[in-house]
């Protein structure tokens, strides 16, 4: 056990220096981030928290791509723990262009993994983020097979960055991969040095006017 726990421990340790390799001179450069949020139990695989289940936004069967995993990102200096485990975001009255997002979690052979923890937060409309509530917070749980749905806004720009939703993802008893998730065709990803194309969802647009944003997160277990 003494040696199973080490071995875990040197993964995290691994996990989180990757994941902060590359981080430039900015205000959150020597913050940890806080864990995420620990729910007294996780929902069972045959009970998803989300109404991911039977969405007809999603394929039964996502295409599988090579395998990499999603690449880390730094979580910013916004993060606020203990987010509120909710798939809707998006309040009454709330400016914003409504936004689905929706996909999978895999790990690297792309099996689905169910139970995964993603914590979700975003700048509001105008570019700013709640830093008192958790206005544009929340987690949820990926589903039997894997899927998960979550209904916000698109979210505003926030000064020096591109447009871009912050994600916290966690596989029951394993490390924490943090990163965001960016939109395509939008002129300040060319010069945004934190953009990654690896990062970028796929964006459509409904006949309402409303968004479905697709990304599936590939993690390594």
């Amino acid at each position: 056990m003494k040696k199973a726990a080490l071995t875990s421990r040197r993964r995290f340790l691994r996990a989180a220096a990757f994941a902060l390799a590359g981080v430039g001179l900015t205000a959150c450069r020597a913050v940890v981030p806080p864990p995420l949020p620990t729910p007294t139990e996780r929902p069972s695989p045959a009970e998803p928290s989300s109404p991911a289940a039977l969405d007809p936004l999603l394929s039964p069967t996502p295409a599988c791509d090579d395998g990499d995993p999603t690449p880390p990102q730094t979580a910013g200096p916004f993060y606020t723990p203990n987010s509120p485990q909710r798939s809707v975001l998006r309040e009454p009255g709330m400016a914003g262009i409504p936004l689905t997002l929706v996909g999978h979690v895999l790990d690297t052979r792309c099996r689905p993994l169910p139970g995964v923890l993603l914590d979700f937060w975003h700048c509001d409309a105008n570019g700013q983020y709640d830093n008192v509530g958790y206005r544009l917070r929340g987690h949820l749980f990926s589903d039997a097979q894997g899927r998960y749905r979550l209904e916000t806004i698109l979210p505003g720009l926030y000064p020096g960055r591109t447009r871009h939703i912050h994600v916290r993802a966690q596989a029951p008893g394993q490390p924490i991969l943090t990163t965001q998730l960016y939109f395509p065709n939008e002129p300040l990803n060319a010069r945004d040095w934190l953009f990654h194309p690896a990062c970028l969802m796929e964006l459509q647009r409904l006949p309402d006017g409303s968004l479905v944003g697709r990304f599936n997160f590939i993690l390594a277990v």
